[in-house]
């Protein structure tokens, strides 16, 4: 069994764990549960402090997504009975963000299920965005699904400052998760988002019924892709789509899954995103030890613990709400 904390000290020299160290983390026994996560702290905090930051999603345009993937609810694929409605007006989408300054978020994360931006969809967000940062500092984030030439650099100059769109899985059971479009699709947007001076925002869903080395696979690819901030999302199984019969990982594995993430990752911004409540259950508190970010007041299509909630177990934990820094 590897040395945690030597495995910290190489993290913090920049330095990737191989493979097999990184298995290790993942298939670690309950027993060096706690040392693996103080170890992964240590990383945490050399390049994060004690800070916290805050997200807030903004769902901008419900359902009909004409893509396929087995996870998601929002696909016209699948019947969910979860509902379609049109893309919010730019007034909808300011008044989220005011919401969002309010309670203290760095990132307002504007939404759409679609394949990709339309020109029209492009005109109302972009108009949103210039409207939002002349009234408060809060960074943006838009997650708009596959990007066009061009449509990077215009979400840039109205004043985007990172752009969504999540790997979800490793290359090899990317077929198994989606159908309508491919892994290297995913890959290009992120790159076409870096050349636009963006930064990516971009990770996955971990309990889809991939393979440790799948989840290897994920998170050394998004060190190569050197993104700047990584969503790690567990599954919560969504009736009426092909994997609404998932069992849901358990507290332990996703806790060793964002340590695995954190020393592959050493100084990105790692996030504990869509069913943490569900599946971390009463440890969820844990998580904040190798990651430093979250999602707060809910996620596209379901409720999360609630604001005052996930305030609460910042501070009890001793951790603190990072400050807005405008870029």
């Amino acid at each position: 069994m590897p040395d945690w904390n030597a495995l910290a000290d190489a993290a913090l020299t920049g330095a990737a764990p191989t493979r097999e160290e990184a298995l290790a983390v993942l298939t670690a026994p309950e027993t060096e549960l706690l040392a693996l996560l103080d170890a992964a702290f240590r990383v945490r905090r050399a390049a994060h402090g004690l800070d916290v930051r805050l997200h807030v999603l903004q769902n901008a345009k419900l359902g009909a997504c004409p893509e396929d993937c087995g996870f998601c609810s929002q696909s016209a694929r699948h019947d969910t009975g979860l509902g379609r409605e049109k893309l919010q007006s730019a007034d909808e989408i300011v008044a989220g963000a005011r919401r969002a300054a309010e309670m203290g978020a760095v990132k307002y994360c504007i939404v759409t299920a679609t394949r990709g931006p339309s020109e029209r969809d492009l005109d109302v967000i972009c108009e949103a965005v210039t409207r939002i940062k002349a009234e408060h500092p809060i960074n943006i984030c838009t997650s708009l699904g596959l990007l066009r030439e061009g449509q990077a650099e215009r979400l840039k100059a109205a004043g985007v400052s990172r752009f969504n769109h999540n790997l979800e899985t490793s290359e090899r059971y990317f077929g198994e998760v989606v159908g309508s479009h491919a892994w290297a699709d995913r890959v290009g947007t992120i790159r076409r988002a870096h050349a636009a001076g963006l930064e990516a925002c971009c990770g996955g869903i971990y309990g889809m019924g991939e393979s440790l080395d799948d989840r290897l696979d994920l998170a050394f690819a998004l060190r190569e892709l050197e993104v700047e901030s990584i969503p790690v999302n567990f599954l919560d199984p969504r009736p009426g789509t092909p994997m609404g019969e998932l069992e849901r990982m358990t507290p332990t594995e996703c806790l060793k899954a964002l340590a695995m993430m954190r020393f592959v990752n050493p100084t990105r911004d790692i996030r504990i995103a869509g069913g943490r409540e569900v599946n971390l259950r009463d440890l969820q508190v844990l998580a904040l030890y190798p990651a430093n970010s979250l999602f707060v007041d809910g996620y596209l299509t379901t409720p999360g613990a609630g604001y005052e909630h996930d305030l609460q177990m910042i501070r009890d934990a001793g951790f603190t709400v990072a400050e807005v820094v405008a870029t």
